[in-house]
This record gives C-alpha cells, structure tokens and sequence, in this order.
C-alpha cells in the first residue's frame, strides 16, 4: 500500500443492504444505519457482503451503492466493500472501482460456486493484491462459497502488505490459534455465528475484534463483546455481553443470513425493508421469538423502538 492504514479493531459489522417500498435500493436508509452504527460503537462497516444481500444486487446498483455511500463515510468509521466477482478479473475491476470512487478498502471472498483448488484460490488472492494499492481483507467462508483455505494458505496471503483485515469463518477452531500465533501484521477478526464457537476462543487468544452481522441489531452490545483484551476489564465485558447475546445471536443463524437480522430490524422499526426475492421475511412465531429477545435484552428501551406485542405476531 501506498501508506500504512490504520489498524481496524473491536465491531466491523456487515451491513444489510436497506431497499425502498418499490424494491429499490434505499440511499437515505444507508445514512440513517451508518450515522445508527456510528453513534454506537461500530468500529468499521461492511457494506455488500453476504450480509448485504449481495449476490442479488445488480451491477449497476453496486457501482451506485459503492459511489454513494462513499460519501457518507467519516474518518471515524471507514467503509469497507465487498468487491468478490465471480473471477479473477472482475474481482481486480470491482477492487479498482471501489478504490477510484472513494472506498476505504475492499473485503474479498473466494469467487461462489466454482469450488477451485485452494491453490488456486491462494493465487486469486495474491493477483487481486498486486493489483491494487486499497486495504484488502479475505473472508475465509466455507460455508457460503466451499473453498475452505488452511492457514498455511493464509499466513503465505497475509504476507502481502495490501491485506489489513482476516475474517474467519471455518469450523476448524484451532486455524484462529495458527494464524494468532504466527503474529501476521493484520487484524484477526471472526464471524459471530455461535455455532462455528469462533468468537470465545478469537478474543481470547489475541484477536482484535468480530466481523459480525449481530450488530445491525445490537451494535452498542457487539461493540463492548468485540474490544480486543488488554487486560481483564475487556475479558469481563466480553463475557457479560457474549453470554447474554447468546440467544440473539442464535436467532440470527435460524435462518439463511440475512433472512432473520433483516426481518427484525424492520419489525423494530430500523430502516431496512424487504428481503430481495426469492428471499422471504419471517413471520408469525418465528418472528414473534425474535420479538421477544429483543424485549427481555431491553433493546427495545435502550434504542427507543416502539414495538408490537410478540403475541399479535405470533397470531
């Protein structure tokens, strides 16, 4: 990189991606969520990732998305793209749109679908660094893409100057202790899926925040459970906040991200809309439980959301 960015820590949250009545993607809710997160802790926002519904997007709304949401960004809080294409090439285009039109970095995936060698992908996200001079960051993501790289893979990636950022979302625990332990000049952040069981064992060995989706709901809590430990204040915050997050988060994970995150903040009032079909809301029970959670958390209160009876969802 051209100059050393700043080292980005604690809550980088993957932002949904707000659309209209009309089924447009929403400018105006972007400001409303970035200036939301800014008031409550969030280190840094990832706008079109998985999260962000991304793989239904449009070319065209992404370039949109990425030009107008740039200007919106504050020294405070950067804005981080998800610039995965479905090659190399397209890749290396989108990093350099992202660069050229105001973007603080780029988070990289490998491409969906193709299954390739993890050879293969290691090569994929060398090129695209030698390509750019923008902070990158590589999401390992299995789950969502199969290409699972092994942490030999990624401490020979992370060599590479322009890679700032590893999000982890593996199930393999121990790959989080290999690359802490090697000491690699990025910062080592996890998904905060309790089922893959990541965040306890991230922050506790070192790690400098979560890259999570909890907060779009609960950005202050996933702030204060995303604080690298420095000593045992940060341990204990941790803890208070990931054990009382719990069923929150597990409610997040009920359904194929970002179906339930989504379908809450709309219930709560937040301005995120409908999901992009085929993707439906929930409804019903299944919405009333996240109600509920939020209720008994005292979220509703805290961020001042005037919420229907869990029941009259229910019904």
């Amino acid at each position: 990189m051209t100059a050393a960015a700043p080292k980005i820590t604690g809550s980088f949250v993957a932002l949904i991606t707000p659309f209209d009545k009309s089924g447009a993607v929403d400018m105006g809710a972007f400001r409303e969520l970035l200036s939301f997160h800014e008031a409550n802790g969030t280190s840094a926002v990832l706008i079109m990732g998985s999260t962000g519904e991304v793989s239904m997007l449009s070319a065209e709304e992404k370039k949109k998305i990425i030009v107008e949401t740039s200007k919106m960004k504050s020294a405070k809080m950067p804005i981080f793209f998800g610039c995965t294409g479905n090659n190399t090439d397209v890749t290396i285009e989108n990093v350099k749109f992202a660069k050229d039109n105001g973007a603080d970095g780029a988070i990289l995936a490998a491409p969906a679908y193709i299954c390739a060698p993890e050879a293969d992908i290691e090569g994929y996200f060398l090129e695209v660094a030698d390509a750019t001079d923008l902070p990158l960051g590589l999401y390992n993501n299995p789950p969502r893409v199969k290409s699972d790289l092994h942490w030999d893979h990624l401490l020979r990636i992370f060599k590479h100057p322009n890679y700032v950022i590893h999000k982890e979302s593996t199930a393999r625990v121990g790959q989080v202790a290999q690359v802490l332990a090697a000491r690699p000049d990025i910062s080592v952040m996890c998904c905060d899926s309790p089922n893959l069981g990541l965040v306890v064992p991230t922050m506790s060995l070192g790690g400098h925040g979560t890259a999570n989706m909890g907060g779009n709901i609960a950005p202050a809590e996933v702030a204060v459970m995303s604080r690298p430990w420095t000593s045992y204040v940060e341990a204990e915050g941790f803890r208070d906040n990931y054990l009382k997050l719990l069923p929150l988060l597990h409610y997040n994970y009920s359904a194929i991200n970002p179906v339930a995150v989504k379908s809450l903040m709309k219930a709560v009032g937040l301005p995120a809309g409908e999901l992009r079909r085929p993707l439906t809301g929930l409804e019903g029970e299944a919405l009333a439980k996240g109600i509920r959670i939020v209720q008994d958390l005292g979220l509703d209160k805290k961020y001042g959301w005037k919420l229907q009876p869990a029941s009259a969802l229910a019904a």
